[in-house]
């Protein structure tokens, strides 16, 4: 076991505050880790905050992790001290269930291991990226291409796999028309995207102030989802909508857009279930998705396309002890559109 600093909280009101965690002896198959940049989930708030009600106690967030190679352990092949380096929400899982078989380990039956807020195989609590380094199975670890800097690849381990698989899986490509709901920290990597797929691509959000920024990151349309024509322009005209927001939206209002065979995909966990009219599912055969992040396989190809596209996340870099200010404008909607923790600063 080693110490290294880190930043946690101990309870859904209590401020962050430098501490130290212990990791684990690189084993064989280990790659040692030193964390160079975490990016701030939403999902990192409602951990902290303990909106599920599922928080394990002090707390250390962070499954948007890119670093640098310290060490591997003997058996493994696939990275090398030096090398580049990305670990998402999951640092393990069974292996041996037949959706781990398949490469799809978020869906993992014998129960994935989180990065930060579960508890291990070794019956100690993860700790995730708000830290300065950390030791992962390499089975875990996804090499980020050269052409994406390191603080602009962080935040691609949660929002862009999280946008990419639903967009691959629903057949996003050429022909086919995009809607995405919210244009913050997983829209804007999800209409860079959708546009490098080759679908016609349109941004739904609150506020015009986004519009400039979603047009120039490849939106071919922006429309204001708190104006009733918005829905009557666009009525049955969309093959997927992919919905971004942590709130409850108007299922009724949004499945109306879907055309024939259409799919609203949900990617939020919102505070009330879902509710939905039976006859706008009937109407078109229109369905209603959910999505868990993407394996590790598909993690890589993610990374690559985004490399081979020019698509990276747009970040804000902050310090450590600019946390809980971050966590504060999150939740305003004040971040274009990605805040990343500079861990050079824990």
């Amino acid at each position: 076991m080693f110490r290294v600093k880190a930043r946690c909280t101990c309870g859904p009101r209590q401020p962050f505050v430098p501490t130290t965690i212990e990791r684990r002896a690189p084993g064989p198959r280990d790659v040692h880790i030193a964390i160079a940049y975490a990016g701030i989930c939403q999902s990192d708030v409602e951990h902290a905050r303990s909106t599920r009600g599922k928080t394990i106690y002090p707390l250390v967030p962070g499954h948007e992790m890119a670093g640098t190679v310290l060490a591997v352990g003997s058996e493994v092949t696939r990275h090398r001290v030096g090398d580049r380096v990305g670990v998402g929400n999951m640092v393990d899982a069974c292996r041996r269930c037949d959706n781990c078989r398949a490469g799809l380990e978020q869906y993992c039956s014998g129960g994935r291991t989180l990065a930060y807020g579960a508890i291990g195989r070794d019956g100690q609590p993860t700790f995730g990226g708000y830290s300065e380094e950390v030791v992962v199975d390499e089975a875990f670890v996804v090499a980020i291409p050269d052409s994406i800097a390191l603080q602009n690849a962080a935040p691609l381990m949660c929002a862009g796999i999280t946008m990419y698989s639903p967009l691959r899986h629903w057949g996003a490509g050429p022909g086919k028309r995009v809607a995405i709901l919210g244009f913050g920290g997983l829209g804007h990597v999800g209409v860079q995207i959708s546009r490098a797929l080759g679908a016609h691509t349109t941004v739904l959000d609150l506020t015009p102030a986004k519009r400039e920024d979603a047009l120039r990151l490849g939106a071919d349309d922006y429309r204001l989802s708190n104006e009733p024509d918005t829905f009557t322009a666009l009525d049955s005209s969309f093959d997927i909508v992919v919905s971004t927001v942590p709130i409850h939206a108007d299922l009724d209002r949004y499945l109306g857009l879907l055309a024939l065979d259409g799919v609203y995909v949900n990617l939020a966990v919102p505070a009330v279930p879902l509710s939905v009219p039976a006859a706008a599912l009937l109407t078109n055969r229109r369905s209603i998705a959910g999505t868990r992040s993407g394996g590790i396989a598909e993690t890589q190809q993610m990374l690559d396309f985004c490399a081979e596209h020019g698509i990276a996340a747009e970040v804000e870099v902050i310090a450590a002890d600019d946390i809980d200010a971050a966590y504060r404008r999150l939740l305003a909607g004040d971040v274009r559109f990605r805040f990343v923790i500079d861990n050079q600063t824990l």
